[in-house]
């Protein structure tokens, strides 16, 4: 049987380094708040402050009461679970 011989390509200067590796690369940038957004343990978003992350998490709760909506404190090392507010007495 014959033997195949392969072809690799060769990479320019410009591929090898790693400012190209980060532009062509699809993993999210880090993120830059101390508060990250998460629902069903997946982080959607970061804020500077605790109150703007509260306000995303009961906007995405209330539209959404099925998924579970938690604020991670990066510093502290906390979770807070978002509760959905309770429903008027009628």
């Amino acid at each position: 049987m014959a033997s195949r011989q392969m072809k690799i390509a060769a990479k320019d200067a410009a591929e090898k380094s790693p400012e190209a590796n980060h532009v062509l690369s699809q993993r999210r940038p880090p993120e830059l708040g101390r508060y990250l957004l998460q629902v069903d343990r997946q982080t959607k978003g970061s804020y500077m402050t605790s109150n703007a992350a509260q306000s995303a998490a009961l906007v995405i709760k209330t539209g959404h009461p099925i998924v579970q909506v938690s604020v991670y404190d990066a510093v502290d090392n906390t979770n807070t679970i978002v509760e959905a507010p309770a429903a008027p007495a009628a």
